[in-house]
């Protein structure tokens, strides 16, 4: 069985699939790995570091991938890379198949089999295949870290001769692992932490993390699915929410957001007039830019200023930690193909309970309900 690594072609994307501590891995249960030259560079490993694992290098991308069994990426591949794969052939990566399911009829045309890294059942036997959780963490450290760098003042309470500077408030909306992140960080540097989650079941964790939980009645709604997932509520929910999230927010030095639904938009937390309630000086990391925002004002990979507030949408800042997050992220997918691969050959079982869910097509035919009905509403 043949994996293959390529360099990512989205533009700003520094991770790299595989790592070569999991090409060692994968020779170990019998694969034979391919990388393309330089796919590792911009997560800081060479050419060398792989072939030192056991990896063979090519610069000739369309021989790679005509020889290939299972494509592995972080990102969707473009179509002409699904046009030169064999029918049959497997790929593995973040594919947005409920928020872009029509990008992958290349895909169903040429007969592959895909699956969704971000479709990954919720379960315990699936924590180490979690991608979207690693990615959520690197993510969770980062929008504070860019919020502090970008503030002006500094996060911790400091006693000084010249008097005390009190430290800076932050404010997280969505408390599911990039927010429990972003609480975490905020607090290691010394901020004073606030936390709002449509889920009063979170409010446990937000506390454990020394951070105050915002509690707002939503009538006994259902908040979450069986997988952990934030539903989509009703806009008298949601306008409960805001009007908490808003009178908060005017005493916030960074605004955090994190809350998204699957294959729908990202939820509206931050209204207009919210943001211009905040004080000067304020910022606003939205990391639901790519579904969306949950700032009204947010606009993708953009810096938006509005009466004194800037506000960020950063569409993919895992690729801004590269080394940590490729590091992640190719356990997560060494973790996944190890259901794959038996004595060597590719084996793929649609009735286990982790790569059933995770499949999108499997020869070409749609497999995944969800996948099916988002395709039959574009159409």
């Amino acid at each position: 069985m043949k994996i293959t690594v390529l360099k990512e072609e989205l533009p700003g994307e520094a991770r790299v699939a595989l790592m070569p501590d999991s090409v060692k891995k994968l020779l170990s249960a019998g694969a034979t790995v391919s990388v393309e030259s330089g796919a590792g560079l911009a997560a800081a490993r060479s050419d060398a570091d792989y072939v030192e694992a056991g990896a063979a290098i090519s610069t000739d991308r369309n021989a790679m991938l005509q020889e290939t069994d299972v494509l592995v990426t972080v990102n969707r591949p473009t179509t002409d890379v699904f046009a030169a794969l064999r029918p049959g052939a497997v790929v593995l990566g973040f594919l947005r198949p409920l928020d872009e399911p029509q990008a992958l009829e290349p895909a169903m045309t040429r007969g592959l089999t895909t699956f969704a890294m971000e479709l990954i059942p919720r379960i315990t036997r699936a924590q180490s295949m979690d991608a979207l959780s690693s990615m959520a963490t690197v993510a969770g450290y980062k929008a504070v870290v860019l919020g502090a760098a970008s503030i002006p003042r500094m996060f911790p309470l400091l006693m000084t001769a010249a008097g005390t500077v009190p430290p800076a408030r932050v404010l997280v909306l969505g408390a599911g692992v990039a927010g429990l992140q972003a609480i975490a960080t905020a607090r290691r540097l010394g901020a004073v932490v606030e936390a709002y989650d449509v889920r009063a079941a979170a409010g446990e964790q937000v506390r454990s993390l020394g951070a105050t939980f915002l509690e707002v009645d939503l009538g006994g709604l259902k908040t979450e699915d069986a997988g952990g997932y934030a539903l989509e509520l009703s806009e008298e929910a949601l306008k409960r929410g805001r009007d908490l999230i808003a009178e908060h927010a005017k005493t916030a030095d960074v605004v955090i957001t994190t809350a998204q639904v699957p294959g729908r938009r990202a939820p509206l937390l931050l209204t207009e007039e919210a943001v211009h309630g905040m004080r000067r000086g304020a910022i606003i990391i939205d990391l639901a830019g790519a579904t969306g925002g949950n700032c009204a004002l947010s606009k993708a990979d953009e810096v938006v200023e509005q009466a004194g507030v800037t506000i960020l949408a950063p569409t993919n800042l895992p690729a801004t930690v590269p080394v940590h997050a490729s590091q992640l992220y190719s356990r997560n997918v060494t973790a996944f193909l190890s259901l794959l691969i038996k004595d060597g050959q590719l084996n793929i079982d649609l009735n286990d309970d982790v790569v059933g869910p995770s499949c999108v097509t499997n020869a070409g035919q749609v497999v995944n309900t969800r996948v099916a009905a988002s395709l039959k509403s574009s159409s």
